[in-house]
Parts: C-alpha cells; sequence; structure tokens
C-alpha cells in the first residue's frame, strides 16, 4: 500500500497546476492533504473519484483557510473528524480513517508567524501529545501523516545556525518532536534514509527551490508496530503543485 502526505497549499490553486492528473498517475492508495483552504462543497469530488478515490475532508470554520482531508482508494471502517478539542479542530487540523489493520491521520500542526500563534503553537503541540496518548491505547498502529511545521535536526534544515531562533526549528519544537518519537513513533522516511538535503518545503522567495534550501517538515510517522511492515519511504520534489511536495511510504497492507 502507498499512502502520502501533501500540503497543497490550497487545493483549488494546485488543480490548476495539474495536481488532479499527476494523482491520477502517482499509483498512490491513500493520499493526506493539508491546507486545503477550502469546504466540501467546494471541492470537484467527480475529478478525483473517476480514478477511484474517495475524499473525507475535515474543513476550518475560516472560510479560506487550513483544513486537511484524505482520499482514499479503500472504503474506510470509521471516519474521525477532528480530535474532539475544540481550540484544534475549529482551525481544520485533524482527520483519521481507521482500516482494518491499521489507521491514518492527517493533520496540519500550526506555524508560529506572531508571537501569538508561537503560543497556540506550543498549546497545540501538548494537547496533541496527550491526544495521541490516550488515541494509541485502542488505536495501536497509527500513520500519522502531514506538515508538522517542525525541522527535527539539523541535517533536516538547510541552514541550521541561521535559523536556530526561527520557529519551525526552535529548541523547544524540536525537543517536542524528540518527545514524540521516544513516545512509540518512527520517521518513516529518516529510518531509511540518513543523507542530507531532502526537503519538502521550500519558500517562494530567493529562487529557494532551485536552489535546494528548504525544511523537512512534512512527516510520515508511524507507529513502532508498524515498523516491519515499512517498505520504502521517498521525497517527491520533482512534484511541483504547491511550495510543499509530496512525501510517501510504502507498507505491506
Amino acid at each position: 500500500m502507498r499512502i502520502a502526505t501533501y500540503n497543497v497549499n490550497g487545493i483549488r490553486a494546485a488543480i490548476k497546476k495539474g495536481f488532479d492528473n499527476w494523482l491520477a498517475s502517482s499509483n498512490i492508495d491513500v493520499i493526506c492533504l493539508q491546507e486545503i483552504k477550502a469546504n466540501a462543497n467546494q471541492f470537484d469530488h467527480s475529478l478525483f473519484a473517476k480514478n477511484g478515490y474517495n475524499l473525507y475532508i475535515n474543513s476550518a470554520e475560516k472560510a479560506g483557510y487550513s483544513g486537511v482531508a484524505i482520499f482514499s482508494k479503500i472504503i474506510p471502517n470509521h471516519i474521525e473528524l477532528g480530535c474532539g478539542v475544540n481550540e484544534i479542530d475549529v482551525e481544520g487540523r485533524i482527520i483519521r480513517l481507521d482500516f482494518d489493520s491499521f489507521s491514518v491521520m492527517s493533520i496540519y500542526f500550526p506555524s508560529g508567524t506572531n508571537p501569538l500563534r508561537q503560543s497556540y503553537k506550543m498549546d497545540f503541540l501538548e494537547m496533541f501529545f496527550n491526544y495521541i496518548e490516550v488515541l494509541k491505547k485502542t488505536i495501536p498502529n497509527l500513520i500519522i501523516s502531514g506538515d508538522f511545521n517542525i525541522c527535527h535536526q539539523s541535517i533536516d534544515i538547510h541552514n541550521p545556525e541561521r535559523n536556530k531562533n526561527t520557529s519551525g526549528f526552535l529548541p523547544e519544537e524540536r525537543s517536542w518532536l524528540t518527545k514524540f518519537l521516544n513516545s512509540g513513533f518512527v520517521d518513516s522516511f529518516r529510518h531509511l534514509n540518513k543523507t542530507p538535503h531532502n526537503y519538502s518545503w521550500w519558500t517562494y522567495r530567493a529562487n529557494a527551490r532551485s536552489r535546494n534550501l528548504g525544511w523537512r517538515i512534512d512527516y510520515n510517522m508511524i507507529s513502532e508496530t508498524l515498523l516491519p511492515k515499512l517498505n520504502n519511504a521517498s521525497i517527491l520534489s520533482e512534484v511541483k503543485h504547491s511550495d510543499h511536495c509530496p512525501v510517501t511510504l510504502e507498507i505491506d497492507g
């Protein structure tokens, strides 16, 4: 089974850049989307249904903001919108599909664009951690896919020294990600690929993408229980419908 995560930075804008055609030829079974910036009735479901995808959407209450979705060729046993924490759910940041042997979550972590949002981001991290600690007791085989808006290690960012005081690479954010991994999760891409210069997001400024001056902030995190089923993981940096790119993993279904 091939699973992907992709922050599309607006699903309608991505479609104008050929996202639907790319997905049709991608051989992806389940794709987790973030920052869709649309509600369910703004999607052309037929555009994806013709290629076998069922669309599951959790939009933010605020129009044109945030939002997550999962497109799946496999019908889930259960669909969970949000996490039951109002401060998170009003922004449309979490959706989960439960299948027979594992669950897939699409998640969009907030960015710290200003001090107020950075404070919210840190609160979000603790709320999410507590939520997962409870959830994994009943759903142990989790795949948490999405834009975490955090680079974990120096290898994950093009200029760690310059960005050490920048939101997304702050010591407290990185420490949280270490705590999250130590709680029973595996960074699927880094587990299989130890090489530098692999990024999933590039600013639109200063030709950053063409110069590969990026950040690796998009992850497919898997429960340690799923590690024996992990076959492959990759970053599709050549795919360009957004300032992010897709990140994939392949597991035995």
